[in-house]
């Protein structure tokens, strides 16, 4: 192609975002996915395993995967949830809270670093054209016929 598109653009992003958070996670045994999770996860209450999957975007059977991971490496254990004794409730371990913590410094660096380098207008314009994207998209609005653009959607 000879002009990028706008989803080349978001996957190659994400892609190598993706890649940087595994390469800096792999230094402690863990996965971006483990480290999203860590960050997922309330410090003091927990949170069930029905809320977390949508919370993180993930399937069941990746997120199955990521929490057996996580509970065979001790960041995690599952309790029975007291007022639905069918549900779980995942809590952080004393390793999990401090992975959480490093997993947090490992984001706030990257925003850290992104900041130094765009200014907050166009941060805020990034921001701005994605909750539009999110939004066309959420609102079937991309690929349903007779949708016509509204002013919540347009970016002036």
């Amino acid at each position: 192609m000879k002009e990028k598109t706008i989803d080349y653009i978001l996957r190659a992003t994400w892609q190598a975002v993706a890649r940087m958070y595994n390469e800096e996670a792999s230094k402690y045994g863990a996965t971006m996915s483990i480290g999203f999770a860590l960050l997922s996860i309330d410090k003091e209450k927990g949170i069930s395993s029905t809320a977390l999957g949508p919370q993180m975007g993930m399937e069941p059977t990746s997120l199955t995967r990521t929490l057996k991971s996580m509970e065979e490496k001790g960041l995690i254990v599952r309790k029975k949830n007291p007022i639905d004794g069918r549900g779980v409730i995942i809590h952080l371990t004393k390793l999990g809270r401090e992975k959480r913590d490093l997993s947090k410094e490992t984001v706030l660096k990257f925003n850290e670093v992104v900041k130094q380098h765009v200014s907050q207008e166009k941060l805020d314009h990034f921001i701005e054209v994605a909750e539009v994207i999110n939004n066309l998209i959420a609102e079937k609005q991309v690929y349903s016929e007779g949708k016509q653009e509204t002013e919540t959607t347009k970016i002036k």
